[in-house]
């Protein structure tokens, strides 16, 4: 795994962070996060999306290679981090420079499924990460190992779980439960399950477990995955 520039600026903080990609943007969807943090991060391309809505970015991480220069001029150099390696995306170049008890993702759904496999890739490599994808239909994040996580939701919503290894995990509040399945990409997985009751608890004896629910559900996720820390 690619380690952080030990020379590279970090962005350390005591709340929220939102970290625009370049992938496609509901306006909706940013005034949502917009509520949640005024602290916004881009990874290389994304830095155009927040200029055009008159708002500067803390920092720009990336290659600078999807950044149009007179944007990058805009920036000014103090708040450009240009990471030049080509072994990663700029999503993990920003993500694993991100210190943040919850970092709120845009622009990473919605667009190129090779983009969003490599999303989903990096949530993985970086799953210490409390990071929460935001996209038009659905909200996604990876589900920590060991830790069980409870959601207030509502019931009937639908519920999705997508092992990217095998995995066994235990879960209430489910139509479907999995306590007992051995989900696997390759041979049984969870997605379409749907919520019976108002609260849904998730346990997992790995990590690898990407868990996806409605748009709608963005700020009860969000508090979810932030009680995890002061749990």
């Amino acid at each position: 795994m690619k380690n952080s520039d030990p020379k590279a600026p970090r962005t350390r903080v005591n709340h929220p962070v939102g970290l625009v990609a370049g992938g496609p943007i509901r306006v909706a969807d940013f005034r949502a996060v917009q509520k949640m943090t005024d602290h916004f991060v881009a990874a290389d391309g994304g830095a155009a999306y927040l200029l055009a809505r008159a708002t500067m970015p803390d920092v720009v991480y990336g290659d600078m290679d999807s950044l149009a220069q007179p944007l990058q001029v805009k920036l000014g150099p103090d708040r450009i981090v240009r990471l030049s390696e080509q072994e990663t995306t700029d999503f993990d170049k920003a993500l694993r420079h991100i210190e943040a008890p919850l970092i709120l993702v845009l622009g990473a759904l919605g667009g190129r499924v090779d983009h969003e496999l490599a999303v989903f890739h990096t949530l993985l490599r970086h799953v210490d990460k409390r990071c929460l994808l935001v996209g038009h239909k659905d909200v996604l994040f990876a589900c920590p190992a060991h830790v069980s996580i409870t959601l207030d939701l509502r019931a009937g919503d639908r519920l999705s779980l997508f092992p990217m290894c095998a995995l066994k995990g235990k879960s209430e509040g489910l139509d479907w439960p999995i306590d007992g399945l051995s989900l696997d990409p390759m041979v049984q997985i969870g997605t379409s399950n749907r919520v019976t009751s108002g609260q849904v608890r998730l346990f997992f004896e790995g990590a690898g477990m990407l868990v996806i629910l409605p748009r709608t559900r963005l700020t009860s996720v969000a508090k979810a995955l932030m009680q995890l820390l002061r749990g």
